[in-house]
């Protein structure tokens, strides 16, 4: 165990009792748990049936599976029990199935499975779907068996519907001997836990050994499932780092890396707090942040390392800038060796790649996205661009097959099968088909009034179209269609995902109409779809190393020789909100970003805007807390950012107070350039607005003020939110909030 440190080696070589191992990043834990593994079955002679090594990714395992292999052998590994949560307990649960009730070949529901049985259930229940829709109720659900309590359990926190509506699932999916992700760990723990059966008996002595690797990340079904697995010998082995403790969101609890010696108050402790990853100066960089948490373990992540680059913190105008300086900087970085696979974009919220994506295709850069699909091919991007697309040119089949029924309208699969008859009949486009379908009574009644109101609300988008430009019409098939209805009343985490993609969208469009402004060219409908269509076929035809870019979260696990960090502001990174709830929560958005940082070997560039469009609405940021928690001898600062007071800053949202954001703006990073102006502006503003102002018009709503075009009749230029920008008489917009001062 020569090429191991000396606290590796400590946790190899421990047997016997319960061990717990802080690992910080980088610090080679998959190697100690491998080479624990090793140890067990070359000096200990463990039957390999007797170990089980669980993780949390099927990538993780397995890497785990062949490292071991090449320590131990093919055989050997082939008798270890190594997998996920999931995987484990879905195995356990195929020999301990008639201890709840299930037969050997019951089958795993995905989640429009679950979907459709709860949707049966509330509809047999007589609930109304609107007040209690199926998916809030199965995220209840989900979180009811995290905490292992199935229904009828006493300390429920369900309301009496939710209850009513949870015991009636459960029957529903034992009924279909079937099981749902949650039902896997708390079925096989309901067994395990359970003293005086033979089936419990029997799971509880069937390991002598049990390892669990990013422990941080266990909820507390999973951690009652390792005691309850390994209470007959307590050769309990966890292994995690509270400091990557990301997935408070996703039911983790960090709480229980933090108190293992509570109940294991014999546990060795081991801490592996030697970086092999990063150098020297990306590893003070992250300790820089995450020291600053209110609660951790406390320990020092170093490096022997050399110094490496110093952190770069580039100050930007904004997001287009920002993608700019990314793409430019990717270039040299490759001049220099460092291929497009081993380099790495991250941002905080998926809308953030919109602006990095088309920097990329424009640059022709080949690209992937990781833990989540390309802006434009997300299902309501596409949905978007197809009913442009459809009032561009309606004798588009795939678009109209596409929308005809989203959101949905009641027109299904027969009857768009019988409008494909008629086209291929008469040798038709499927919108003349349906033409036909209406005006001959091709179609029963009913479809052919839903039908008819597709018809009709096509037909006025097209007829509207031309006076619109194409960010209103976007705007305006959001509302007409009533897609942006539907995701609002949903009011859920996935839909205010897509909602915040839509939004986005639209703001895309406006950028595409500002550039064509700015090189004297008339924006279009056709000139946006040609510019998107085209970029996205020279993208397909790339078939070279890609850079990858990805949320933080997604990032876990991952490394790379260069990482961009992108969207360091203040209500991005830490995101919106975050610092006027809990600590726990701040603590959270820090560990997140100490991961971002560890994931950099040699390169980390770290970038904020003054200025960011994001969800269709610019927004006036300061930078990041967490810049000025990075050490000012491991970085260097590029660029200039422009200074705006925080309560005029925040005043775009509503105010600081409404996100709970303090009253007086962060610190700035240290070495930050500011452009800054406390004086009033040159006395030529005929309009008595100023850039930054926060006006008010009749139709769009709250705007935040970009530029003046002074003349005989000013003009203002402002940026409204999901509308996008306009351009309007000053003389039609008041004032809600004067800028207090002015960036020239």
């Amino acid at each position: 165990m020569t090429e191991l440190n000396e606290p590796q080696q400590r946790a190899v070589a421990h047997v016997d009792g319960p061990l717990l191992v802080f690992a910080g990043a980088g610090s080679g834990k998959t190697r100690a748990i491998t080479y624990r593994v090793a140890n067990l079955l070359a000096t200990r002679n463990v039957p390999p049936f007797r170990i089980l090594a669980v993780t949390f990714t099927n990538k993780a395992a397995g890497e785990m599976r062949e490292r071991l292999r090449g320590l131990a052998g093919d055989e050997v590994v082939r008798d270890l029990w190594v997998g996920t949560f999931h995987s484990v307990c879905a195995r356990l649960l195929r020999r301990y199935h008639e201890a709840v009730g299930l037969g050997r070949d019951f089958v795993i529901y995905d989640d429009s499975d679950q979907k459709a049985v709860m949707t049966r259930v509330l509809r047999d229940l007589g609930f109304d779907e609107e007040a209690l829709p199926p998916k809030l109720v199965l995220s209840l659900v989900s979180r009811e068996k995290r905490e292992g309590r199935l229904p009828g359990h006493g300390q429920s926190e369900l309301t009496a519907s939710a209850r009513q509506a949870y015991d009636a699932y459960q029957k529903a999916l034992l009924r279909s001997n079937a099981v749902d992700f949650d039902d896997l760990l708390l079925y096989v723990l309901t067994v395990a836990e359970h003293e005086h059966t033979v089936a419990g008996n029997e799971l509880r002595s069937r390991f002598s050994y049990v390892l669990v690797d990013e422990f941080q990340d266990t909820n507390l079904v999973q951690y009652r499932l390792v005691r309850a697995l390994s209470s007959r010998t307590r050769n309990l082995c966890v292994v995690g780092d509270d400091d990557q403790s990301i997935y408070r969101w996703r039911g983790a609890d960090v709480r229980l890396i933090r108190s293992f010696q509570h109940d294991f108050p014999d546990a060795t402790v081991v801490k592996l707090e030697q970086n092999y990853r990063s150098s020297s100066n990306i590893v003070r960089a992250a300790l820089g942040v995450i020291e600053r948490a209110a609660t951790r373990v406390e320990k020092k992540l170093w490096t022997a390392a050399e110094p490496g680059e110093k952190v770069v913190i580039r100050a930007v105008r904004d997001e287009r800038e920002e993608a700019g300086h990314v793409v430019s900087t990717i270039k040299k970085l490759g001049a220099r060796g460092i291929p497009a696979d081993q380099i790495a974009i991250f941002y905080r919220v998926h809308a953030q790649s919109r602006a990095l994506e088309e920097a990329l295709r424009a640059a022709d850069m080949p690209y992937q996205v990781l833990g989540g699909l390309r802006f434009f091919e997300r299902a309501e991007v596409k949905n978007l661009v197809a009913y442009l697309r459809l009032v561009q040119n309606p004798k588009s089949d795939a678009d109209l097959e596409r929308i005809v029924n989203v959101p949905a309208r009641g027109i299904g699969d027969k009857t768009v099968d019988r409008l494909r008859d008629i086209a291929a009949e008469r040798t038709l486009s499927l919108s003349e088909a349906l033409d036909v379908a209406v005006r001959d009574d091709e179609v029963a009644t009913a479809a052919k009034k839903k039908l008819e109101a597709f018809q009709k609300l096509m037909a006025e988008l097209v007829r509207v179209a031309p006076g619109m430009r194409p960010s209103e019409l976007a705007e305006e098939v959001l509302e007409r269609t009533g897609y942006k209805q539907l995701l609002v009343d949903a009011d859920d985490a996935e839909s205010d995902a897509r909602l915040g993609n839509l939004e986005e969208l639209v703001g895309a469009i406006a950028d595409y109409e500002s550039d064509c402004e700015e090189q004297g060219e008339e924006p279009s409908l056709g000139g946006w779809l040609e510019r998107i269509t085209l970029a996205a076929a020279v993208d397909a035809m790339k078939d070279a190393p890609k850079v990858s870019l990805m949320t933080v979260h997604t990032a876990k696990g991952l490394e790379f020789r260069a990482v961009f960090l992108t969207g360091m502001e203040e209500e991005i990174f830490p995101y919106r909100g975050v610092s006027g709830r809990e600590p726990e929560e701040l603590d959270e958005e820090r560990r997140l970003a100490y991961v971002a940082i560890t994931r950099a070997r040699e390169y980390l560039s770290v970038t904020y805007a003054g200025q960011r469009s994001l969800f269709g609405m610019t927004r006036y940021l300061e930078p990041s807390r967490f810049l000025g928690d990075i050490p000012a001898e491991v970085a260097k600062h590029e660029g200039a950012v422009e200074r705006y007071d925080a309560e005029r800053s925040y005043g775009g949202y509503g105010g600081a107070a409404r996100y709970g954001l303090p009253s007086s703006r962060p610190a700035l990073a240290p070495g930050t350039r500011v452009v800054e102006r406390d004086e009033m502006p040159p006395d030529d503003d005929e309009a008595g607005i100023r850039p930054g102002d926060r006006v008010r018009h009749q139709r769009y709503g709250t705007g935040i003020v970009e530029r003046i075009e002074q003349g005989a009749a000013p003009m203002v230029v402002a940026r409204f939110g999901l509308h996008g920008t306009k351009r309007i008489l000053a003389s039609y917009v008041t004032v809600e909030r004067r800028a207090r001062g002015e960036v020239w």
